[in-house]
């Protein structure tokens, strides 16, 4: 080969080093984008809403998982809940004494307990808040900014429970 063909294979693979590094830097800056080259967090895609529903459902279940609670809302929510849980269709009882406030990136929980005789009233507020916290942020990713607990009742031992009687023999 002479030395003018050399010249020009390297000035060749020279150019097309050039041009090959440019679409390298390319490549990588498009697959660090992601998938489609859409750009960014998959997760800053989209809007997650959760509804008021999901939230009492969530706390209703944390603030009865706790020992002192006897049950959830006041006497006559309790009296309707239970006639509405004999209803064929009829919907459960899980949100009864739970009421949310649902932001985009915040929640308020008010729940209505029953605590039985004995227990320190102070101490099963402390252990439904901090459980309801828990179970609510680790669940939706929704700031829990307050939980107030409002005790409705105690249940003594000797009474029974307050279901209706039923019309029926």
């Amino acid at each position: 080969m002479s030395d003018a063909s050399q010249t020009t294979r390297a000035a060749q693979a020279a150019k097309a080093s050039r041009i090959k590094e440019p679409a390298a830097e390319e490549t990588r800056r498009s697959s660090e984008d992601g998938p489609g080259g859409g750009g960014g967090d998959p997760a800053d895609r989209g809007r997650t809403t959760i509804a008021d529903g999901v939230v009492e459902k969530i706390a209703g279940l944390a603030a009865r998982d706790n020992e002192g609670v006897h049950a959830m809302g006041s006497g006559l929510s309790r009296t309707f809940g239970a006639v509405r849980d004999r209803v064929p269709g009829g919907r459960g009882g899980v949100t009864r004494g739970v009421k949310a406030e649902v932001g985009e990136v915040q929640t308020a929980l008010d729940l209505e307990i029953v605590v039985e005789y004995g227990v320190s009233i102070v101490d099963v507020a402390r252990s439904v808040r901090e459980n309801v916290i828990s179970a609510v942020e680790r669940m939706t990713g929704l700031e829990v900014i307050e939980v107030n607990v409002a005790v409705s009742d105690v249940k003594l031992p000797e009474e029974e429970e307050e279901e209706p009687e039923s019309r029926l023999q």
